[in-house]
């Protein structure tokens, strides 16, 4: 973690995502503290994905700001869809073969959602809808992906930026977002209720 600005809050990233975190330092975007959110991940009854993407990404900065009095609280949440359909954040074999099945020869949607709750109480957040197209998917390479163990906690049962990156023929969108962090969004939303980015030491920026 890198000094932070002085006279400025302190930022929170609800999240215990590695990707989050290496995303955010791409753009200069140090966190003070990483802190995961105990959220509820379950999708409502008849619930769009829109909606609970957005519904998850502010839900997991409203459990952690309680923690944090005083700092800029970021949190996001992406959903993967095929239609209606919300797929699970594949945790065993059969729910990423699953997934993968579904997605295999078809176009997708990528839905993530960020919010930033800052010290003042004032909140703004985004939703960014990204769609991924699969190749047609061997039995070969899906034994081979599960084998790789990549899909085990991710939306949709795959990692665009891992060994899936080989499945994917076209998207259309942001790629940064479908990763788990939309990054013009998220600078937006920063830059609006006023923080203002520093590059770690040694970077320029």
């Amino acid at each position: 973690m890198s000094p932070a600005v002085p006279g400025q809050a302190r930022l929170v990233l609800a999240s215990a995502s590695p990707r989050r975190l290496a995303l955010l330092k791409q753009i200069g975007v140090i966190p003070d503290d990483v802190a995961p959110a105990d959220a509820d991940e379950t999708p409502g009854r008849k619930e769009p994905p829109r909606r609970l993407a957005m519904r998850l990404a502010v839900a997991k900065g409203k459990a952690v700001a309680s923690r944090f009095a005083g700092a800029y609280i970021l949190s996001a949440d992406t959903v993967v869809a095929t239609g209606r359909r919300v797929l699970p954040k594949a945790e065993t074999e059969e729910e990423a073969r699953a997934c993968l099945s579904r997605l295999s020869g078809r176009s997708h949607d990528v839905l993530t959602g960020v919010a930033l709750r800052a010290p003042d109480g004032r909140s703004a957040s985004r939703l960014v809808e990204s769609r991924v197209t699969f190749k047609r998917l061997s039995d070969e390479e899906v034994d081979a992906y599960i084998a790789s163990t990549e899909w085990r906690g991710k939306a949709g049962g795959y990692a665009i930026q891992g060994r899936a990156g080989a499945f994917i023929t076209s998207i259309a969108g942001s790629y940064s977002a479908i990763v788990g962090l939309p990054l013009f969004e998220t600078a937006a939303l920063l830059e609006g209720l006023g923080y203002r980015k520093r590059f770690p030491a040694g970077e320029g920026g």
